[in-house]
């Protein structure tokens, strides 16, 4: 009570009474809270007007009838709650000139160089280019302007309205209404707008959901979509393991293989080694154990031509590196029995101890005999 007699009595020194003061209140909160909506509504209006500018490179390469198309854009902003943030994009895709529009052959090839202007053109906005191209090579600058149209089209479809910041990443990953399609024909069904712009970042367009269907895969959600892209399982990875002889593979199977680096490269060096691995199971095995198709050659190189992968695996898994063997030959052990080498990797003797053990004088000690030295600790 004494504290609300002492407040009512301040009201009353500044305002007449607190009845007044109360009032005066009552009055005043409408006119804040318009004052905010308005502040929101600036807010959200600066947002949209936001102007995203930055750099394009361009390779004009005849050669191959395409280009090749950089744009870079780099970001320094204070998030809502202070916070600050510095976001750098670069994308390189290949690209038809004709896509580039007001480009002509005879500009990008300039022997003397001469300034271009030129627009790429993408659903969600047109990227107005201006700068310089001399000889096949151009550089210059970019201001994207955002396609009203088509998030108004986007809307109609079920998805939030974007801001300019959205539409700038969908036209930056060249995602449009053609993605949106393919997904509901597929029976993906429609994604939220973050949705599209996470798999625009990430390189899942519509020619991507595509060619996996037609690779005979429809995955159970748009997430298992993105995650198979982020993680590089691309078209072109599912085609090379085919080519490889592994087909059918499910997309848990391809995630795993990615992962683990078992690449069609790897499979044909492993064939031209000798080596014919009819399992995934056993291309993670051998590619998880570090077994390259390197140290199989260096190891037949070295008088172990007749050794299975399971072989190769012990060693490494035991330390019996290529540089170990070779040491031991130039020591005067060769071709030990693969027994005898990883029994004396795991008992810690090492070339510099043989060397050591050497330069006592007398014959070379056996195996066992380094293995009892080392155990004993002779040095």
């Amino acid at each position: 009570m004494k504290y609300q007699n002492t407040r009512g009595a301040r009201a009353a020194r500044l305002f007449g009474s607190p009845r007044a003061a109360y009032a005066l209140a009552a009055l005043a909160l409408p006119a804040l809270l318009l004052c905010g909506l308005a502040c929101g509504c600036l807010n959200v209006a600066r947002a949209q007007e936001q102007r995203f500018e930055g750099q394009w490179l361009v390779e004009y390469r005849t050669d191959e009838g395409k280009t090749s198309l950089t744009l870079t854009y780099r970001e320094s902003r204070r998030d809502a709650g202070g916070g600050f943030h510095e976001n750098n994009w670069n994308t390189t895709r290949n690209v038809e000139p004709e896509s580039l529009r007001g480009l002509t052959r005879e500009q990008a090839l300039s022997a003397e160089g001469t300034a271009v202007r030129f627009e790429v053109r993408r659903d969600a906005g047109t990227f107005a280019c201006e700068g310089w191209f001399r000889q096949g090579k151009g550089s210059g600058h970019f201001t994207f302007v955002p396609d009203q149209g088509f998030a108004s089209e986007l809307t109609r479809r079920g998805l939030a309205a974007p801001d300019t910041r959205q539409l700038f990443a969908l036209a930056r990953a060249d995602v449009g209404l053609a993605l949106l399609d393919e997904l509901r024909g597929q029976g993906y069904g429609t994604p939220t707008l973050e949705q599209l712009v996470r798999m625009g970042d990430h390189g899942v367009r519509d020619d991507y959901v595509k060619g996996l269907a037609a690779a005979g895969y429809r995955l159970g959600s748009i997430e298992e979509l993105v995650r198979m892209r982020d993680h590089g399982v691309t078209l072109g990875y599912i085609n090379e393991l085919r080519a490889a002889g592994f087909r059918g593979l499910a997309a848990s199977d391809l995630l795993r293989a990615r992962d683990h680096g078992v690449t069609a490269s790897f499979i044909r060096e492993l064939q031209a080694a000798g080596y014919q691995v009819n399992t995934l199971e056993g291309l993670v095995r051998v590619r998880d154990h570090g077994v390259t198709a390197g140290y199989m050659k260096g190891m037949r190189e070295e008088g172990y031509g007749s050794l299975g992968l399971e072989d190769f695996v012990r060693m490494r898994d035991h330390g019996v590196t290529l540089e170990f063997v070779r040491e031991l030959k130039r020591l005067g052990y060769e071709r030990l029995p693969v027994e005898d080498l990883v029994r004396m990797r795991d008992h810690g003797v090492t070339a510099a101890f043989v060397r050591q053990a050497l330069s006592r004088g007398g014959a070379a000690p056996s195996v066992e005999e380094l293995i009892r030295m080392r155990d004993r600790g002779s040095f």
